[in-house]
């Protein structure tokens, strides 16, 4: 084994015959073992090398290895810790598992035993390197991501760059939730990771979940972790999300459709920021950021008992509505000049241009798919062009459907209906809002909120 592989222990222990004996014994089972007899020693060694296990006595002159404890699994949290003591203290063995201590050995102890303790820590710490690759991996994936933001956010309507500005105020209060609504492929999760980069989490872990693809046995734990043998198929601990993303942020997509019976348990976790793994009880404290996002209507799901409103409560701290593409579409060219940059590139197609029709007829259609559709539909065009133009023959934009079947009449307007209707039951029910909601045959908060949602006030002098 090359010596950068080898596993850094480090003794921290006040006598001297101790650590020598225990040092030769790691030099011969080819561990790299540094010595302190000191705090002050063991200090500067911790500072000076990636040490991966401290074996720490709990008495030590002048300190308490508790507190040595504790201050380390802060400063270095991938480092794993054993406590060594000569008075078998349950109530110190309690409180040292509790700060962090991978194990505990009773002084005097055989080469065996610290053995066998090494090989579980090994084992551990391997896992714990494979995550820390991963991270360092995500990490390298998120500094791309961050400096790309600026170009992957494309608009110039005024509703788009409010988006934005939204984006980047919620990005400055990185303790609030945030909920994000809006149609399928209107670009949630890139509003999301705006706000994480922008964001002092911006260093920690971006996770994406999708609340609707996991399956429902494997749900707790795969937010929650679980213990080694907890259940069938639960080889070794698992870390869950609400742990990965310990001072990071966790993006919930598609949040409406999470299971009613999960719901409870991630309101808790939400609230208290303290989570326990499957078949475990110890507590863990967690600092993560939720930011979640829906295409349906939340609040309809809430009215019909299958999304709780306390937790709805509890994610809207902050709501960003990001408008279908149809709503605004002079975002439509910028979008498409930057997704021919994109493509035309990647498709070797470096000197394309766009017929000026094709960016009318974009502009009168109604794109249920939203910018996704726009990004598929231009990259399309590009594979299927036969020149260094693209025309109306690469896109074959369909006509706009509302064209097709609606005719534009108030009549067929349901906003417009809804707000004539709950204005027109307040005049007749007196603007009691109790008997309002019991004509509308709707609940009182359901009429709260829609009173809200459409900002419908009320005026006692109309009465």
């Amino acid at each position: 084994m090359e010596k950068k592989d080898k596993l850094k222990i480090l003794i921290l222990d006040d006598e001297k015959q101790f650590t020598e004996e225990l040092s030769g014994f790691f030099l011969d089972s080819d561990f790299e073992p540094f010595e302190a007899n000191t705090v002050a020693e063991g200090r500067k060694i911790l500072n000076d090398h990636e040490i991966d296990l401290l074996i720490l006595d709990v008495r030590l002159p002048g300190a308490n290895g508790l507190d040595i404890l504790k201050d380390v699994k802060i400063k270095y949290p991938y480092m794993e810790v054993i406590i060594i003591s000569a008075h078998g203290d349950m109530d110190t063995v309690i409180k040292a598992m509790r700060l962090g201590a991978f194990d505990y050995l009773r002084k005097p102890f055989r080469f065996i035993d610290i053995q066998i303790a090494l090989e579980r820590t090994q084992k551990y710490l391997q896992m714990q390197r494979k995550l820390k690759h991963m991270e360092e991996k995500n990490s390298l994936i998120s500094k791309t991501l961050e400096k790309k933001i600026d170009r992957q956010f494309i608009g110039v309507s005024p509703q788009i760059l409010e988006v934005f500005e939204q984006a980047i105020t919620a990005a400055n209060y990185p303790e609030a939730n945030v909920l994000i609504t809006g149609e399928s492929g209107t670009g949630k999760e890139n509003i999301a990771r705006i706000i994480h980069y922008s964001s002092s989490r911006k260093d920690h872990i971006f996770s994406a979940v999708n609340s609707s693809a996991i399956t429902e046995t494997l749900l707790e734990s795969e937010f929650f972790g679980h213990k080694k043998g907890s259940f069938t198929g639960a080889f070794t601990d698992k870390m869950g999300y609400f742990e990965v993303c310990n001072h990071g942020t966790l993006f919930l997509d598609e949040i409406a459709d999470m299971p009613f019976n999960l719901q409870a348990k991630i309101l808790r976790a939400t609230e208290e920021k303290v989570v326990t793994r499957v078949g475990d009880t110890n507590l863990i404290h967690t600092d993560f950021r939720i930011i979640s996002a829906t295409n349906h209507d939340i609040e309809e799901r809430v009215e019909k008992k299958k999304f709780r409103l306390d937790l709805l409560h509890r994610l809207n701290t902050l709501h960003i509505h990001i408008p279908p593409l149809r709503e605004r579409p002079e975002d439509i060219k910028p979008l498409v000049n930057h997704f021919i940059e994109v493509f035309a590139t990647k498709l070797n197609k470096p000197d394309l241009h766009v017929v000026p029709e094709v960016y009318d007829a974009l502009q009168k259609y109604d794109f249920p798919g939203n910018v996704r559709e726009l990004r598929n539909m231009t990259e399309r065009a590009i594979m299927l062009c036969k020149g260094d133009s693209l025309g109306l023959a690469d896109f074959r934009v369909k006509p706009k459907k509302s064209e097709l079947l609606v005719p534009k009449d108030d009549l067929v307007n349901l906003k417009l209906n809804e707000i004539k209707m709950i204005r027109k039951a307040l005049q007749i029910c007196k603007y009691n809002q109790q008997a309002t909601a019991d004509a509308l045959g709707i609940h009182r908060d359901a009429l709260s909120r829609k009173m809200k949602k459409y900002n419908i006030n009320i005026n006692r002098r109309e009465e």
